[in-house]
């Protein structure tokens, strides 16, 4: 089984699962969407710009985060439950490992888009903007947690996940702008290292 096929297997048996008998069907779809919109945008561009293998795993480890949220809701995931329980915390925060996520992922793959299209001649310059982008996203995303929550009352719950924190919206883009930062520190070598081996830049 060739990677391309272990992936889409994965993705697929991962989607397939978190819709069977999901918390809440209109939470599943709205935290599973991104994932789908994510996975046709892959299909329709790997050919005209492959990612590099770096990133195809980013992006399926987050679409599998994302498919779990939605099967059990992000406040009720068992595992996350557990662990409240072992550390003696008051909330499940299985969300907050997807927000953190949130900015570890899409920073990623927006460096390769910009490093590959040679956006900036600074890296300086280009870490900033790459941070400011994912803090853009989380905080748009918020807002649109916010339009469902006015839409619809008994989506709001579920899809909001506060737990009854009142800093829940501000903790959450925290934790995407740690992601964001966390990902270029720690992932930006081996990135370059790959995008060099695939022939993407030349230095």
């Amino acid at each position: 089984m060739g990677i391309k096929t272990l992936w889409v297997v994965t993705f697929l048996g991962v989607l397939v699962w978190s819709g069977i008998d999901p918390k809440d069907q209109v939470t599943w779809l709205l935290e599973v969407l991104p994932a789908l919109i994510g996975g046709v945008i892959l299909a329709l561009t790997i050919k005209r710009f492959p990612f590099t293998p770096l990133l195809y795993l980013l992006i399926l480890i987050h679409a599998v985060i994302l498919m779990v949220g939605g099967h059990y809701t992000y406040a009720e995931v068992p595992l996350f439950d557990w662990l409240g329980d072992w550390f003696g915390a008051t909330r499940n925060n299985y969300d907050k490992l997807g927000h953190f996520a949130q900015g570890f992922v899409p920073v990623m793959v927006a460096r390769e888009i910009v490093v590959r299209l040679e956006v900036f001649r600074s890296r300086a310059w280009s870490n900033f903007f790459l941070v400011c982008f994912c803090l853009a996203v989380s905080a748009f995303y918020e807002l649109i947690e916010w339009w469902v929550a006015l839409a619809s009352d008994e989506a709001a719950e579920a899809f909001l996940g506060t737990q009854g924190y009142v800093w829940d919206t501000q903790s959450d883009m925290a934790f995407a702008l740690v992601g964001a930062i966390s990902a270029l520190l720690v992932l930006t070598r081996l990135h370059d290292y790959q995008l060099r081996r695939q022939g993407y830049i030349r230095h």
